[in-house]
Formats: C-alpha cells, sequence, structure tokens
C-alpha cells in the first residue's frame, strides 16, 4: 500500500499494546534472572554465559520469523500469527520458570522463552513499518518505547511491591515466592496484551495478492529464506551499515547493566557478602525498583521525543539520550545509599526510550517497504552480536580485569553508551531528508 493513510492515536495504541506483555516478560527475566541464577548455586563470572540464551536465539529467531513473515498471509495476516504463536510459548515458559530447581533447567526454560520472546516481537518492529506513514513512524516507534517502558516498570518492581505487601518465604530452590507469583502474574499479563492487539488490529493485504501467492509457493522455503536474508546482507543500505556501529556499542553495554546491576547493589550499596543473605535479597529487589524507576522514566519521555526529534533532529535526540545513559551509569560508583542509584537511573530511562524508538526511526525511513520484515530482522542482527561478544568476553576478563566486582562492569557498560553516542555523528538519516525534501509519498522506501 503505496499511500498508507494515516491512524488515529487509539489505533497506534491498539497496534502497539502487545509490546506491554513482550516488555513484562523482557523486564522480569533482566531483573531476576542473575539472582535466580545464583540461587540456584551458579557462578557469578559464569553469567554471561547463562545469559546468551537471549541474543543467539535473537541470532538464529528474528531474521528468519522477519522474512518468513513477510512470505505469510492468512486469516490472521502477515505479522499477527507469529505475535500469537510465540505469545503463548512464552507465557507457559514464564510460569515454569520460577519453579526451576537447578541451574541447567533455568538455563533451558530461558532459551525456550527468549526464543518465543523473539518470534513476537520482531514482527511487531515490522508492523510499525507496515501500517505507517513515514511521518507518523517515530510516534509509532515511540508508542512500542512507551509499552515497553510501562511493562518493564511493573515487571522489575512486582518482586519488591510483593514482598512489601507480605509476601515472604522461599521455595525449597532458594527463590522466593515473590518471584514466583511476579512470573505467574507477567504470564497473564503477555498474553493478555497480545491478544488486545492480535484482535483489534488489522493488517493490509499485499498489493498484488496474485505475485505474492506466486512467489509464496515457489521454491523450497527454507533456501528461499536464506537467499533473502543473504541478499538483504548483500543490499544492506548504507544508512543500516552506519547504525550497526551505534548499535554495536550500545548493545555490548546493556548487558553488563542487567546482568550485574542488581548485584552491585546488594554489594556495593546494601553491603551484602552472602548471596544467601537477607541483604542479598534486600539489595537485589531494590535493584529491580531501580530497572522499574528507568523503565517508569522510559514511557514518562518517550512521547517528548518526536517534537524534540522535530526541534534538534533524530540523530541529536539520540546522541543527548545515550550520554545521559552513559554517565547515568558511570554514576553507581559514587552511590552510597539506595535513593542516589535513582539520579543514574532517570538518565538510563531516557536513553532507553531512545534506544527502542530512534534507530528503528531512522532504519525505516531508509529502506523497501516490501522488504521491512526481512531487515528489521537483520537489523536485529546488530542487537544480538555485540550481546554475544560481551558474554564470551566476560567471563575472561571479569575477574584479571574488572576485578572481580560486578561495580566494575556496570562502569564499562557506561563508558560503552558514551562511545556509542559519538558514534551516531556518522549515521546519515535518510528518511529525515526525504521529509525535509518533501519526497515522501507513505511508502518509507528508497
Amino acid at each position: 500500500m503505496q499511500n498508507k493513510p494515516k491512524l488515529s492515536f487509539w489505533q497506534i495504541w491498539n497496534m502497539s499494546f502487545g509490546f506491554l506483555g513482550i516488555q513484562f516478560g523482557w523486564g522480569l527475566q533482566m531483573a531476576n534472572m542473575s539472582p535466580i541464577y545464583k540461587y540456584l548455586g551458579a557462578d557469578e563470572a559464569n553469567l554471561p554465559y547463562l545469559w546468551l540464551a537471549g541474543p543467539l536465539t535473537g541470532l538464529l529467531i528474528q531474521p528468519i520469523v522477519g522474512a518468513m513473515s513477510d512470505r505469510t498471509w492468512n486469516k490472521l495476516g502477515r505479522r499477527r500469527p507469529y505475535f500469537l504463536v510465540g505469545a503463548i510459548i512464552a507465557s507457559i515458559c514464564l510460569i515454569l520458570m520460577p519453579n526451576s530447581s537447578a541451574v541447567w533447567m533455568a538455563a533451558s526454560l530461558l532459551w525456550i522463552m527468549d526464543a518465543s520472546i523473539n518470534i513476537t516481537m520482531e514482527p511487531f518492529r515490522a508492523f510499525v513499518g507496515d501500517k505507517l506513514p513515514e511521518e507518523q513512524r517515530t510516534l509509532g516507534f515511540v508508542m512500542q518505547s512507551f509499552f515497553i517502558g510501562i511493562g518493564s516498570t511493573l515487571a522489575n518492581a512486582l518482586p519488591y511491591i510483593l514482598t512489601f505487601f507480605g509476601v515472604v518465604g522461599v521455595m525449597k530452590s532458594g527463590i522466593p515466592y515473590s518471584t514466583l507469583i511476579a512470573f505467574i502474574v507477567g504470564a497473564i499479563a503477555f498474553i493478555s496484551a497480545v491478544l488486545w492487539t492480535v484482535f483489534t488490529t488489522g493488517e493490509y493485504p499485499p498489493e498484488d495478492m496474485e505475485e505474492f501467492r506466486r512467489k509464496q509457493a515457489e521454491g523450497n522455503i527454507v533456501s528461499t529464506i536464506v537467499t533473502e536474508i543473504a541478499d538483504a546482507l548483500k543490499e544492506m543500505p548504507s544508512t543500516m551499515k552506519q547504525l550497526a556501529i551505534v548499535q554495536f556499542f550500545t548493545w555490548f553495554a546493556l548487558p553488563f547493566m542487567w546482568q550485574f546491576y542488581g548485584l552491585t547493589v546488594a554489594r556495593h550499596v546494601f553491603g551484602a557478602v552472602d548471596d544467601k543473605s537477607d541483604l542479598f535479597k534486600q539489595g537485589t529487589e531494590w535493584g529491580g525498583v531501580c530497572f522499574a524507576l528507568y523503565n517508569l522514566v522510559c514511557f514518562l519521555v518517550a512521547f517528548a521525543i518526536p517534537p524534540l526529534a522535530n526541534a534538534i533532529g533524530r540523530k541529536g535526540v539520540h546522541i543527548l539520550c545515550l550520554l545521559c545513559g552513559g554517565f547515568g551509569l558511570l554514576s553507581t560508583f559514587a552511590a552510597t545509599n539506595p535513593y542516589f542509584l535513582w539520579i543514574g537511573m532517570v538518565g538510563v530511562g531516557i536513553a532507553w526510550a531512545s534506544i527502542l524508538s530512534m534507530p528503528y526511526v531512522i532504519l525505516a525511513g531508509a529502506i523497501k517497504p516490501e522488504r521491512m520484515g526481512v531487515y528489521m530482522g537483520v537489523f536485529n542482527l546488530f542487537i544480538v552480536i555485540p550481546q554475544v561478544v560481551q558474554s564470551f568476553l566476560t567471563p575472561q576478563i571479569y575477574k584479571p580485569l574488572l576485578g572481580d566486582n560486578p561495580l566494575n562492569a556496570v562502569m564499562l557498560g557506561g563508558v560503552s553508551l558514551i562511545v556509542a553516542a559519538i558514534s551516531v555523528l556518522i549515521v546519515k538519516d535518510v528518511g529525515a531528508s526525504k521529509l525535509v525534501e518533501g519526497e515522501v509519498g507513505g511508502s518509507g522506501g528508497h
């Protein structure tokens, strides 16, 4: 559909609502998997290996799902079948996760859960390109950031809230009951939010249905998808290559926060020396509260990003936000009490709102609409590859270079975000140029 009609605010709200559930799943994982692994007896230096499920499943799943969804059309549409299948599997895994009795069981469930979340999430990115004209895409991706912020805030804070309201005790594995209940609530939220989008939002059919069916029927689907991904990599627009550098330093930084921030709070601020102590539980739960705060900031500032982008440009916004996040993580070094940590988390929240929107807005303006799914999937490679690098590198440097100290890992993440901000300067925002020149007809192609 070359000239897509503008959608109302509430139509964009409905098509993005599923991200609330997706991020509820991610948020529970980010704040709780390191503590769960520690409760089950995992070695701290090896935590990045145990977190490999997310980036590796993303590396494998998202490009494939993107290419498959480009070639799908049935009663549910193009992207929605993938929303639904992924949400069902992920919700089951969320219920099973806190019932893990050993590290291997938790790690196995994480692989299945992350694969299914990736199946759900990748088509949501392409959904914005499918449904919205160029001038509304910033709002579309920012709306996703808004729901990501809400879902993560609730997910991160839920164990602390449950403890505050009297949920106490631990299971035989050592995992608190507050964590168990939080994951069950997360499973319900995940499937419910995705179902809302599936049943309230339609999709545009392919423009030339006869040609689409012909391509759908021709050849072996596996070889066709491999060829499409290979072609997409070979024909990658220069803007996408430039964004790859920004994404590398951004997503190399973030796992240091997710994997080590809660442990840093427990040790550096709460003074916990024993992983089984009450101080460790309090510290890691407070780390979840800090994560909730940065996600709260994310959805509070999300709708300030489009007007700011109009004023100083998409690149200018992303540079400013990434700098806020980098210095926010570095400020953890000066934390002497739990509430001081909130200052840094405000900066991280500002960065997170931009990380979840600006790169996709810039990318969507530089790629052809009929290849939106495969390119959004390929773009995910620039998110997962740096996480894979971080996961294999960190165990090697954790003791000799980072001093066996989670605080130093968080600081390294801050430095990497600052480098990411500087690298935005090399990116050419093709879509913004077209809008200024009046060349955009709503297709977002080039």
